[in-house]
């Protein structure tokens, strides 16, 4: 089993929305590297989410991919926000999976507070210059946030 961590903006698709969703496709990524990590996802893997552009953003929750990468079909949606004119039915460029709801932590696990963790210092998300939307956690990064998440505040 293989860890992740998949950026979402709250009011366009929070960990509420999935909650409620029970599972939706993880459409709308467009950067290639975070594509190829959408593809290299397997059934039964972990997924943490986390909420961007949020004040103050941070990791809110956990899924689990319930259908490996498909293509995202956003990208055909000619008046859609994701549309890309290169992409045809036989030949599409972005993939998503399917992501099932897991569990909403008690708490959000900050972006000040996980940069406060020297045991999280090679997590990707706090790398200077990471932007990806998806990226893959080591199994030991991921049992820090949990904690972190069971932690009172």
């Amino acid at each position: 089993m293989n860890y992740w961590l998949v950026k979402t903006e709250p009011h366009v698709y929070s960990i509420d929305d999935l909650k409620h969703d029970k599972v939706t496709a993880w459409t709308g990524v467009r950067n290639y590297q975070a594509r190829n990590f959408l593809t290299s996802m397997e059934v039964g893997d972990t997924v943490l989410i986390y909420h961007s552009n949020a004040k103050p953003p941070g990791i809110v929750g956990v899924g689990v991919v319930k259908a490996k990468a498909k293509p995202d079909e956003t990208q055909f949606e000619k008046n859609g926000h994701y549309f890309d004119p290169k992409a045809t039915p036989e030949k599409p460029r972005w993939f998503c999976p399917d992501i099932r709801f897991s569990e909403k932590f008690g708490r959000m696990i900050s972006l000040d507070e996980l940069r406060e963790q020297q045991s999280l210092e090679e997590l990707l998300l706090l790398k200077r210059g990471s932007r990806l939307s998806v990226t893959p956690v080591d199994q030991k990064h991921y049992n820090i946030i949990v904690k972190l998440a069971n932690k009172k505040s």
